[in-house]
This record gives structure tokens, C-alpha cells and sequence, in this order.
């Protein structure tokens, strides 16, 4: 059993000495080409436009992408208001505060920086808004963090905006 080992050990060591020809220069030159190539990709993301979008400025013509297409804002409804804050808790909270940056954006004045329509299908349809829209692709490049699709209905997230008018 021992020589079994041993003839293991010596096959192992001639194999591994065997392999490269002694010259440290080759491994340094492919080191130093993959560190290149690696050093070279992050140069292309930073002409994206996406990351060029101050995601304070108000871009309240775009309405995103999804299935809200116009939505009429009134006077407050403190109906939609109570829900909306209860379903804020329950779904948004986790990711986002109102006046701090948190795990996502902070929500204060939201509804100041993007139309209702926009609003809406950022929470019902974020997967697309992040792949197509410009705003949602800068914003998922400052935080690195997709908002995760809402399983809520169309009157639910209408709620949601209504409590967001308020704050």
C-alpha cells in the first residue's frame, strides 16, 4: 500500500513540474492579458446611457412600460390613502423608506419626478421597465438591486400611488 502512495506522490510531481517549461515570464503575460481584457469591460458600461440620467431630475412625460396608459389624478381620496399605506407596509417597505436611501430609492416627492403612469408600472411590471426603460435601467444601475414584481392588482397599486401623493 505504501509504494502504491509513493509511486502516486512521484507520478503527481513529475506531472505538475512537467506541465510549464520553468519560465515564470509565460504565466505573467497571460495574467497580465486577462487583467487587461477584465480592465477593458467596465470602460464600455460607463458610456451606457442609462447611467447618465440624473435620477432626481423629473421626468414626468415618460409614463414607462406596462399596462397603465393614462391615469386621472383628483382630489385625494383618503380611502385609497388608508389601503395604500397598508399595502405600502406590507409590499414596499423593505426596500425603500421616504426620506432616505435605503435598499432602493427614497419615495419623498416621487410623485413630483415621475408621472402616476410611470409609478404604477414600475410596481406592476418592474422586470420590463428594468430590461426597456431608460429611467429604470439608471436607477438599477446606481442601487444593483431589481424591485421585485408586485403580485398586486391594478387598484391595489392605484392605492399605493394615492398614499405616495401624500408624502
Amino acid at each position: 500500500m505504501r509504494i502504491k502512495i509513493f509511486a502516486l506522490l512521484i507520478l503527481a510531481t513529475f506531472t505538475f513540474t512537467s506541465c510549464g517549461d520553468g519560465k515564470k515570464e509565460e504565466g505573467k503575460s497571460i495574467e497580465t492579458t486577462v487583467k487587461k481584457e477584465v480592465a477593458e469591460e467596465p470602460a464600455k458600461e460607463e458610456v451606457s446611457t442609462s447611467e447618465k440620467i440624473d435620477l432626481m431630475a423629473p421626468t414626468l412625460n415618460n409614463k414607462g412600460i406596462g399596462p397603465i396608459k393614462n391615469v386621472k389624478l383628483g382630489t385625494i381620496d383618503d380611502k385609497m390613502v388608508e389601503k395604500g399605506k397598508e399595502l405600502f407596509k406590507t409590499n414596499c417597505t423593505a426596500c425603500h423608506k421616504f426620506k432616505k436611501r435605503y435598499i432602493g430609492p427614497a419615495l419623498k416627492d416621487i410623485t413630483a419626478r415621475r408621472s402616476p403612469e410611470w409609478i404604477m408600472n414600475m410596481i406592476l411590471n418592474s422586470t420590463e421597465m428594468l430590461e426597456k426603460d431608460p429611467v429604470a435601467k439608471a436607477l438599477i444601475a446606481e442601487y444593483n438591486a431589481p424591485m421585485a414584481q408586485q403580485l398586486i392588482s391594478k387598484e391595489e397599486c392605484r392605492s399605493i400611488l394615492e398614499y405616495l401623493r401624500t408624502k
